[in-house]
């Protein structure tokens, strides 16, 4: 039973995210200097995907024009709207019900970064002839996630959503197999939950609950949802770490784009990825560091930070842990030679001064 089309996750508000997201689209945020939904089309690729079903939201036209047809990954991507308002993950798949008909599907929540590839799980579950298989990693913070249930023998019996005292630290991932129409048969059977949306665990539930087959993988490596700032910006430090050796175009695990232009007194501390046409002088860059395009830093110290294109940011500041959003105007005037040491989160084209 071989997987041949995923679903992916293109919509939702990522309100934990603003101001940032207010003027972008979430997937679109840049890790490593690639929009996030990239790595996620890139592991199904790699997973032997070639059709894939992005769910949008009403409207939506900037995921269309970033990620095209498909072609660049050898793939054909098509994007549909998720009518009706945000009812939930469970709602999203099962919109998707005309394009995947009775062919066995992965859906992949595309917020979610992972290390490692797909294959595994996707060989195990065909091997198994699982109705589903999950993905479980244990974290701090089992709360926020859909949590796994485990009998005395170890056997998995349901899958709660957000308990309030989990039983474990597992989280069930955004990461899922689905055999051939059992997701939209259980679907059928759901019911909103009380925050009023159709709920991924309540399918997992079911199917458990109903004597489907339901195979689980813990990921051993790391998987993270970028759910929230200090999320996202993890992200970005794990895959900036993973990047091959091929990548960098400097020593020090830099790379730097076609066209920056690099003045005197910078200093680079790796990992660092800046785009094209930027220009950086009297500044430090980095660990940890992604420079979209365009962007112009002076006198600055910048580490643990995404900064987005056509930003600038000047005078004798240090940023640990920034988002700074397309355009946005960074500027201390009121020099001291101590540096004024700041976290910040800016949207789009946003000022700010000191």
């Amino acid at each position: 039973m071989k997987i041949r089309k995923a679903i992916l996750t293109g919509g939702g508000r990522a309100t934990r995210l603003h101001p940032i997201t207010t003027t972008i689209n979430k997937h679109l945020l840049p890790l490593a200097n690639k929009p996030m939904i990239f790595h996620a089309i890139e592991k199904a690729v790699e997973a032997g995907i070639t059709e894939i079903f992005i769910n949008t939201n009403p409207g939506e036209t900037e995921l269309q024009k970033h990620v095209g047809d498909g072609g660049h990954w050898g793939v054909k991507i098509t994007f549909f709207e998720q009518t009706g308002g945000p009812l939930g993950i469970a709602h999203a798949v099962n919109e998707a019900h005309k394009f995947i008909g009775n062919d066995p599907v992965l859906f992949y929540l595309s917020d979610n970064i992972l290390l490692g590839k797909l294959t595994d799980m996707v060989d195990d579950f065909s091997l198994g002839n699982y109705d589903c298989m999950l993905a479980l990693c244990q974290v701090p913070d089992p709360e926020r996630f859909g949590v796994p249930y485990f009998n005395d023998a170890g056997t998995l019996i349901d899958v709660v959503e957000k308990p309030k005292d989990p039983p474990n630290n597992f989280a069930v991932t955004g990461l899922y197999l689905y055999g051939p129409k059992v997701f939209f048969d259980a679907f059928q059977h759901i019911e909103k939950s009380p925050r009023g949306e159709y709920e991924i665990s309540s399918i997992h539930s079911y199917f458990l609950k109903n004597n489907y087959r339901v195979g689980y993988k813990e990921i051993t490596g790391w998987w993270k949802d970028t759910g929230k700032p200090d999320d996202l910006l993890l992200a970005n430090e794990l895959l900036l770490k993973e990047m091959p050796e091929s990548t960098w175009t400097h020593s020090g695990r830099v790379r730097i784009g076609e066209g920056t232009r690099i003045g005197d007194n910078v200093s680079f501390v790796g990992p660092v990825v800046v785009g094209a046409s930027c220009v950086l002088e009297r500044c430090t860059i980095g660990p940890h560091v992604s420079i979209g395009d365009g962007v112009a830093i002076s006198g600055a110290n910048v580490e643990n930070s995404i900064i987005l294109n056509h930003a600038t940011v000047s005078g004798n500041i240090r940023i640990t842990g920034g988002l700074i959003g397309r355009h946005a105007t960074v500027t201390q005037k009121n020099f001291s030679s101590i540096p004024l040491s700041v976290r910040m989160i800016f949207g789009d084209k946003t000022v700010f001064e000191c």
